[in-house]
């Protein structure tokens, strides 16, 4: 299972759980708060609260955050831009990020043509280094925050 940003550690479902059983109550609908977690663990695809609860992490340490300025190498160009999505891998070890550079990167090896992106998604470690890495040992991404 894929871990991202709404659900990054049990103390998110607990948080999720509480909002839900304080919701269904201003509906005239209440719920216990065993049954909320139960609903809330189900709604993220987890077969009830204690298998979630036994998977998920109390917390989790993010190094980034959606919103953030950030910069960088791309394939070796230097960049800055804005990290406008991040998605925790199951490994707990790696980010999928996508950001947005403030000005467009040449994405090619030569000069002599261009092909320019303005948003990339890449696999970074909890350093903001990628693990994949280019034909020359280097890696793809470089992320630090600005």
């Amino acid at each position: 299972m894929a871990f991202s940003l709404d659900t990054p550690s049990a103390q998110t479902l607990k948080s999720e759980a509480k909002n839900l059983r304080e919701e269904r109550a201003r509906s005239g609908q209440p719920i216990t708060h065993s049954a909320a977690l139960e609903e809330t663990a189900r709604a993220h695809g987890f077969r009830d609260w204690n298998t979630a609860r036994a998977t998920l992490p109390d917390r989790v340490a993010v190094p980034f955050q959606v919103g953030m300025r950030v910069k960088g190498y791309y394939l070796e160009q230097p960049f800055r831009g804005l990290l406008i999505g991040l998605q925790l891998s199951s490994d707990m070890q790696h980010h999928k990020v996508t950001i947005q550079f403030d000005e467009p990167v040449n994405v090619t090896p030569h000069f002599m043509f261009a092909a320019t992106r303005q948003r990339v998604t890449a696999t970074v470690d909890i350093h903001g280094i990628s693990p994949a890495l280019r034909g020359n040992g280097a890696p793809q991404m470089r992320l630090m925050r600005e």
